[in-house]
């Protein structure tokens, strides 16, 4: 998912997609000119993508006051996109088919109930579908299911199922998700690569990764005992405990 929508004036809607590596860089004046290079204002702005040769759009905006910037996309691997919509964004082809945002009260155990029954996908593959839910990814789906204790590999259908200890599995995995979510927010997000926050500084959730990307080391699940292992599935790293997701 990730998608960033644009409402301009007339009624188009410019929809974006940051892509792996897109970013947007903000060059401002108050002098009424236009930005030169040496005042960038940092916002939205990655050091690492800083080369002309990435640029592939510019938008020129000029203030009531008078005041120009200049706001550049910049995407080194290409795997954003910019499109118009004419209509309400919700009901582009790009975005109808993205099911529910993982941050607000509707993801809870009933809707689990709903969108995995029958499902005989591994779980951690179900929670990456953004046809169920959009936005989660491959970090904070790990995260997310070490804290439920839910194993990647447990048939997704298996949350679903009628009975009391499925309810308190999906339950669990609905309050985990948020509260991953929201942990990784007030940290600033998780810079492994070339993520940054709006202001340029680094996020520093990856410091508190109880599983990602810690193959090998103990489980710190009290009591617990085991250690992270790391499998491959649907091409992606996964890191679980097997001692304590079940």
């Amino acid at each position: 998912a990730k998608y960033l929508t644009m409402h301009l004036e007339g009624g188009p809607v410019l929809i974006c997609h940051l892509g792996m590596s897109g970013s947007f860089r903000i060059e401002t004046s108050d002098d009424g000119e236009m930005p030169n290079s040496s005042e960038m204002l940092g916002a939205f702005y990655l050091e690492r993508s800083k080369s002309a040769v990435h640029d592939h759009v510019v938008f020129h905006i000029v203030s009531p006051e008078g005041a120009r910037s200049r706001v550049t996309f910049n995407d080194p691997r290409r795997f954003g996109f910019m499109l118009f919509s004419e209509g309400a964004p919700d009901t582009h082809p790009m975005l109808a088919g993205l099911g529910v945002e993982p941050t607000g009260n509707a993801l809870d155990g009933e809707l689990f109930a709903s969108l995995l029954k029958g499902r005989k996908s591994p779980l951690k593959a179900a929670l990456l579908d953004q046809r169920l839910i959009a936005g989660l990814g491959n970090i904070y789906v790990s995260e997310a299911l070490w804290r439920a204790g839910l194993s990647p590999l447990r048939e997704a259908g298996t949350i679903a199922k009628p009975g009391k200890k499925a309810k308190q599995r999906r339950d669990a995995l609905a309050e985990a998700i948020r509260a991953v979510i929201a942990d990784a927010i007030a940290a600033g997000g998780s810079s492994l690569r070339d993520y940054v926050q709006t202001d340029g500084s680094l996020g520093y959730f990856q410091h508190s990764f109880a599983v990602y990307d810690r193959e090998g080391e103990p489980c710190s699940k009290h009591g617990c005992g085991g250690h992270i292992e790391r499998i491959v599935q649907s091409g992606r790293s996964t890191f679980y405990c097997r001692t304590c997701q079940l």
